[in-house]
């Protein structure tokens, strides 16, 4: 049997061809398509510190409240869902200048060692993936 006291982390990264104020900007603007805000069913989203969010996607609601938020280059929020068993977990999600692209860098630790807690990973590998697509269609029409 597993260790159910250990906890799982995940760091998930993305070259986003935007410059970072771009990228960090669109992350938190739910009519951005990639952001966990944009396909939400329900939300509500204060960026700021101790500011709090809740989304709800196909009947599974998702909330937190924003610890860190430092413009362009860190956003840090605790994070809670059915899936964590109750745990408040940590998101942190940094953006760096890498020329004219970004790097994001999205870890959400605490996660408990379960197949809820390891469906996380599967989750913002889909939401970056489609966020990093937003980014390269647009990159495409400029060029």
């Amino acid at each position: 049997m597993k260790d159910a006291k250990k906890t799982l982390r995940f760091k998930i990264e993305r070259k986003i061809p935007a410059p970072q104020a771009e990228v960090f900007d669109g992350w938190l603007d739910p009519e951005v398509p990639g952001t966990t805000w944009n396909e939400a069913d329900k939300f509500m989203l204060d960026p700021k510190v101790d500011g709090l969010f809740f989304w709800r996607m196909m009947g599974t609601p998702h909330y937190g409240r924003f610890t860190k938020v430092d413009r362009p280059g860190r956003i840090q929020h605790t994070w809670m869902s059915p899936n964590t068993m109750g745990a408040e977990t940590s998101v942190t999600v940094t953006f760096k200048s890498q020329g004219e692209d970004t790097l994001m860098t999205l870890v959400h630790s605490g996660l408990p060692n379960t197949q809820e807690g390891k469906s996380h990973e599967r989750g913002w590998n889909y939401f970056l993936g489609k966020y990093l697509k937003r980014f390269e269609k647009l990159s495409r029409k400029k060029g």
